[in-house]
């Protein structure tokens, strides 16, 4: 069932959403984020698992175990304790989106690369992405700033609502607990390239539909916002995306380096090695900070046309359900 209560069904999604973008992510006190939880978790679950051997499959049931865990305790929180069990679901509906700190984020490098020394620019971008910034000038710190926000369109608002959307808190944190096994655990070195590999396709495929919708929805706010002169086609855009590593981050990053008509891409360094990323967007062209800025303004744009949306389709799927059983009686 999409929610254990239909009142509850009406308020979760469009209330979490307001306090995630108002809020941004709550406060380690009196809880510890739930993702935190998880990451602590696989930090005491990897030396067990190399115990049974740096194989995929120890890599895939550590993953099955982490996301059924992480699922059966919100299940049992949001299903079972009596009483409670309303404002579990909206708290763990309410942490289980990262859009407002994501923007919040963002908006605090771009004032760091504007109003801060270079090594203040640089860690402030660190934060955000795993590459090393300590070598980057400032309009690579820019690309890498425009490359994490709209990479992480999925991760931090369509992918969250969407499993929330169709599965309630349940789904979505099953959801937030592969995204962190993929986060800790999906890098193609030597140390995860087994034990790694299983989460790292877990998220490509609970990702795969929220990144393409993410896409959309920014193509849709650049669409509002009338800033689409540049456009080239979904077809380019399709083309530039799969050229990408992974299967889904492509999308996002193609739209928002067309619509804001700056390049992505290029080469890039990560744990002191030298990778050659894919070219995005015209290239030639610098990201800015007003191009951020942009950026960032689309992208909440796109996040409220998401909440909007998919409510309304869950509201429109909630609604058949009862139109249906009525009609059985």
């Amino acid at each position: 069932m999409l929610f254990m209560d239909p009142t509850l069904f009406l308020w979760l999604i469009p209330l979490a959403f307001a306090l995630d973008m108002y809020f941004g992510d709550p406060s380690d006190m009196p809880v510890v984020h739930p993702v935190r939880r998880i990451g602590r978790f696989l930090e005491l679950l990897e030396p067990e698992a190399r115990k049974l051997g740096d194989t995929r499959a120890v890599g895939a049931l550590c993953a099955l175990t982490t996301a059924g865990l992480t699922g059966a305790v919100v299940w049992l929180l949001t299903g079972v304790l009596p009483g409670l069990w309303a404002a579990f679901a909206l708290y763990f509906a309410y942490s289980g989106l990262a859009f407002g700190c994501l923007l919040h984020t963002g908006a605090s490098a771009l004032n760091a690369m504007e109003h801060g020394a270079l090594p203040e620019a640089q860690a402030a971008v660190g934060r955000m992405v795993s590459r090393d910034t300590t070598v980057q000038d400032r309009p690579v710190l820019y690309k890498s700033l425009a490359e994490s926000l709209s990479e992480n369109m999925s991760d931090a608002v369509t992918g969250p609502l969407f499993w929330l959307m169709l599965t309630g808190p349940v789904g979505l944190w099953v959801y937030k607990a592969v995204s962190t096994i993929d986060s800790m655990w999906g890098y193609k070195t030597p140390r995860w390239k087994n034990l790694g590999w299983a989460g790292a396709r877990l998220d490509d495929a609970l990702a795969f539909v929220p990144a393409r919708l993410g896409a959309l929805f920014l193509y849709l706010a650049a669409r509002l916002e009338g800033n689409t002169s540049h456009w080239p086609g979904w077809a380019v855009v399709a083309r530039e995306a799969t050229q990408m590593t992974s299967p889904n981050s492509g999308w996002p990053m193609a739209v928002a380096a067309w619509t804001q008509h700056a390049g992505m891409g290029g080469p890039t360094v990560y744990f002191g090695e030298v990778q050659h990323k894919p070219l995005i967007g015209p290239q030639g062209i610098a990201w800015d900070a007003q191009r951020i800025r942009n950026l960032i303004r689309q992208m909440r744009l796109a996040g409220l046309l998401a909440a909007a949306v998919f409510y309304l389709a869950a509201l429109a799927f909630y609604g058949s359900v009862r139109f249906f059983l009525a009609g059985s009686r």
